[in-house]
This record gives structure tokens, C-alpha cells and sequence, in this order.
């Protein structure tokens, strides 16, 4: 069993690895978090939408953004739109569940907002529809998927792709990047104080 640990361990570290290692890939994560400064600097939220584990994902982004990161400062707008049941079992009971998520985006989305898709395959049917209802309200998505190519990064303003094709590395990488899009949307948000 000790040996199945590290080696899950060694395969973590490897997969954020060749993140560190793929220029394009940091430029991606880079722009994609001065996309998010930017739209909040202007008066803009964000919307996080996932299923499964990266449902708890966009909680814990969200988390991060309302509350603090680093450092005490100012509540950053973001929703988690995976967490209101009432919302979530009426839209799907009233309209399928490929639209809890689209619903949330045409009620709460305004142009110039931001919405942060994580979806390990890049295909789940709601979040690409969420991502067609957010390109209508004109917001920016930003998407983060596995290595496959997905229906999700054609319909993403910026597509974060971790190299990896395995659901747990992928997801594991996906809440380290939502750390560090809050951490840049901190800094250049709050960079003065």
C-alpha cells in the first residue's frame, strides 16, 4: 500500500508537471486569470458550474473568490450555480437536466460577466449548454477540461486543457488552477493595498 501511495502521489506531481512545463498552457491560465481581474475591476461576477466533483470544485472556488485567498480583503463576486436545490431539482424537473445551469446563466448572467466551466470529459450536456446560453448573454467562459478533445473547448472563450486523461489527476489539477486564477485575481485586484 505504501508504494500505490507514492506512486499516486509521483503521478500528481507529474501531471502538474507538464502544466508547469507548457508555456501556452501557463499563458492560458495566466490570461484566463487577468480575464477575471479584469471583468471584476468593471463591476462583473462570476458563475461556476460543475458536476460531481467539480461541482464541489466550483463551491470551493467560489468560496475562495467571496471569502479571502492569501489575504483579508474586499468579498469578489462569484456563485457556485451548483448549490441552490430548489433552483437546481425545478429546472430540472420543469426543463431536464441539461438545463440547471443554462437556466441559472440566462436569470443571473450579464454581459461582461464571467462563467468558469469544469468538466473533466468537456462533454456534459448541461455544462455545454451553459456554455451555448452564456456565449448568448455575452459572457466570457472560461473552461477547464482534460486532455481529450471535447465539445467544450469549441464553445470556450479560454479552454484550460490539464494533460491528463485520468478523472482524479484532471481534478486534482483543476482546483490547483482555481487557486491560482483567485490568487491572481487578488493580486490584481488588490495590488495597492
Amino acid at each position: 500500500m505504501k508504494h500505490f501511495i507514492k506512486e499516486y502521489i509521483s503521478d500528481s506531481i507529474e501531471t502538474k508537471q507538464r502544466i508547469m512545463n507548457n508555456d501556452a498552457l501557463v499563458e492560458k491560465i495566466k490570461n484566463a486569470g487577468d480575464t477575471i481581474a479584469a471583468a471584476i475591476k468593471n463591476g462583473h461576477k462570476i458563475l461556476i458550474a460543475g458536476n460531481g466533483g467539480s461541482a464541489a470544485d466550483a463551491q470551493h472556488i467560489a468560496a475562495e473568490f467571496v471569502c479571502r485567498f492569501y489575504f483579508e480583503r474586499e468579498a469578489l463576486p462569484a456563485v457556485a450555480l451548483t448549490v441552490d436545490t430548489s433552483v437546481l431539482t425545478a429546472a430540472g424537473n420543469d426543463y431536464g437536466f441539461i438545463n440547471i445551469f443554462s437556466r441559472q446563466i440566462e436569470a443571473l448572467g450579464r454581459e461582461g460577466d464571467i462563467f468558469i466551466a469544469i468538466t473533466t470529459s468537456g462533454n456534459s450536456p448541461n455544462i455545454i449548454k451553459a456554455l451555448e446560453s452564456a456565449k448568448k448573454k455575452g459572457l466570457t467562459s472560461i473552461v477547464m477540461t482534460g486532455a481529450k478533445n471535447s465539445h467544450a473547448q469549441e464553445r470556450a472563450n479560454i479552454c484550460i486543457k490539464v494533460p491528463s486523461k485520468e478523472t482524479p489527476k484532471i481534478q486534482e489539477s483543476h482546483i490547483m488552477i482555481g487557486h491560482i486564477l483567485c490568487a491572481i485575481a487578488e493580486k490584481e485586484i488588490f495590488a495597492k493595498s
